[in-house]
């Protein structure tokens, strides 16, 4: 999460709060404590504990991070359990500025971003509880779509697009980015709605930049600006929208080749070269995916333009 569109870590002191939140009849607190660290502020306190949730399966797993299907013992929910090492990884500062933004993160409601119930310190470790998508994420249905040549119905494109969209919004309006975009960080909810996650951490967790793609992976979904490694403001979230919507519609990446050398990679993307959407692809689409995917940043529509668009095709009633 970036506040004020700023784009180097570190850059935002936010206020620390303590919330709770009622479920099945009991109280779980969103507070983080210290854990007796010496670089975290000693006025954290513990309130939370692994001892609270039983462990099930490892559903993921990053270079500095673990996510596990876990149950809240007191409540029986289900939760996921992300574990990072953040004191593998960022100096005592970042530490601070990531433990602050985790605070602000557990404030968003909105029913398409996935809600962070808790977070703590333990084992050197923080460990951040977060609401359960039963269905997995985004990116395995795409490529289960994809694997059996069936793609999704140009109304279910603008459905799935619109409720990202409204998230993001959510984010934006409150001077948020994301940073990290893409299918693997949309998951699916048991009624088949989407919910946006790992929102805006990535910045403290992985490096974005093009030299460090073995850390975080090929950046198929990285603006220009950020390849080249220029400043960024929330036109980089929407450049990351309009690689989704290309891929909702053609079940693929627009920047994705074969054995395709991460230099040419990087030249396809500063330069806006792709393959057009099919010819069958309703021209509204179209035009949406061209407007977003525009090199200049400034050329790009805001996510609250794109929010707009979306209610012509999908309306949401109260949005």
């Amino acid at each position: 999460m970036d506040i004020d569109g700023a784009h180097e870590p570190g850059g935002s002191m936010l206020t620390d709060s303590t919330r709770t939140t009622h479920v099945g009849g009991s109280t779980i607190d969103f507070s983080l404590h210290s854990d007796n660290t010496s670089d975290i502020s000693s006025n954290h306190h513990q309130q939370g504990s692994l001892a609270d949730y039983q462990l099930h399966q490892l559903i993921g797993r990053g270079k500095y991070s673990q996510v596990y299907a876990a149950t809240h013992i007191p409540t029986g929910m289900q939760v996921a359990m992300k574990k990072v090492a953040i004191f593998d990884m960022m100096d005592p500062q970042a530490r601070v500025d990531c433990l602050k933004e985790v605070k602000i993160l557990q404030s968003l409601e909105h029913p398409n971003i996935v809600k962070c119930y808790n977070s703590f310190i333990q084992d050197n470790e923080l460990v951040i509880i977060l609401e359960w998508a039963e269905a997995g994420d985004l990116g395995h249905l795409l490529r289960e779509r994809a694997a059996a040549g069936s793609g999704f119905e140009p109304g279910q494109v603008w459905s799935f697009f619109s409720q990202i969209c409204h998230a993001m919004k959510h984010m934006h309006d409150r001077r948020m980015m994301h940073r990290d975009l893409k299918p693997g960080n949309i998951f699916v909810a048991a009624d088949g709605s989407l919910k946006l996650g790992d929102l805006g951490l990535s910045r403290y967790f992985s490096s974005r930049t093009l030299q460090a793609v073995t850390t975080v992976g090929t950046p198929y979904y990285m603006s220009p600006e950020c390849i080249r490694g220029t400043p960024y403001d929330f036109s980089s979230d929407v450049w990351s929208l309009g690689c989704l919507l290309y891929e909702l519609v053609a079940l693929r990446n627009p920047f994705y080749k074969e054995n395709q050398s991460l230099y040419a990679l990087g030249k396809h993307i500063t330069s806006c070269t792709y393959d057009p959407l099919p010819g069958a692809v309703p021209q509204p689409l179209r035009d949406l995916v061209t407007a977003m995917l525009q090199p200049q940043p400034q050329q790009r529509p805001t996510v609250a333009q794109l929010v707009q668009i979306c209610q012509q095709h999908c309306p949401q009633p109260g949005s």
